[in-house]
């Protein structure tokens, strides 16, 4: 039987001089599913974010990804494992300088060593399953945001990864946009079949995407589990968190655009 947890994360400690991040860490990423991180500004999302991806050392603590510790492995055996991942920056993240088909083909580019025929069947057929096929030859700057963030999202998928992480995808994003971007989520996880970490302090994108959500308060989980947990906890840091969000579940489909 295939394992649940796909990311376990261990008693993590993170501290840089006298400022302790991480306090002992402890969370599933769950395999197959859209799992959250929300939290509020210092929280420690962004350490917590690279110690899974290999590119932080704890302190103490373990980061188990897919049965193997992460947290002992070289520089060579985590670039294996950074294979696994694909990022989705803010804003899509794209090189200015190079046209959208350039941007999906330079993680092949860089990885593989493909044919010139292989390699450009390759980014079309991933283009073209964002509904990008026809932008191909198009700059970062004459897309719309909206463009730009799906190529973000096709970079990210053009190497085959398990896992699609997403960096605060919705910072910066007016209200309309950033439902978008949710829904985008959403479709991606659903039509590729990924494992999905959605990074975010969006309550919003938290209500609209997540299946697995984990509160992360003062360099701890606070409280992990499913949107209705969430809501039905009395943890008073639980209950201001909500509160202060001025997002209530049943509010984000208004949000959403016809």
């Amino acid at each position: 039987m295939e394992k649940k947890d796909y990311i376990r994360i261990v008693d993590l400690v993170k501290s840089y001089r006298d400022n302790h991040v991480l306090r002992g860490v402890n969370m599933v990423v769950d395999r197959g599913v859209t799992n959250v991180i929300i939290g509020g500004s210092g929280a420690g999302k962004t350490v917590l974010l690279k110690h899974v991806i290999g590119l932080e050392k704890p302190d103490s603590g373990h980061v188990i990804v897919d049965g193997a510790d992460i947290t002992v492995m070289n520089d060579v055996e985590l670039e294996d494992i950074r294979r696994k991942f694909g990022m989705v920056f803010q804003f899509g993240a794209l090189f200015d300088s190079m046209s959208l088909f350039d941007n999906v083909a330079f993680p092949l580019r860089e990885h593989l060593n493909l044919r010139p025929g292989e390699l450009r069947e390759r980014v079309m057929k991933m283009l073209g399953l964002l509904g990008l096929e026809d932008a191909w030859d198009r700059f970062p700057g004459d897309l719309s945001g909206g463009m730009r963030k799906r190529g973000g999202v096709a970079r990210a998928l053009i190497m085959e990864p398990d896992i699609l992480i997403y960096d605060e995808p919705t910072t910066g994003l007016d209200p309309l946009a950033a439902r978008n971007v949710d829904r985008l989520i959403a479709e991606t996880a659903e039509r590729f079949r990924v494992t999905s970490l959605v990074i975010t302090h969006d309550m919003a994108t938290c209500y609209g995407v997540g299946q697995r959500v984990s509160l992360l308060h003062q360099g701890v989980i606070q409280i992990s589990g499913s949107i209705d947990d969430l809501a039905a906890s009395d943890d008073p840091v639980v209950r201001q968190f909500l509160a202060s969000s001025g997002v209530k579940a049943g509010e984000v489909e208004s949000l959403l655009p016809v």
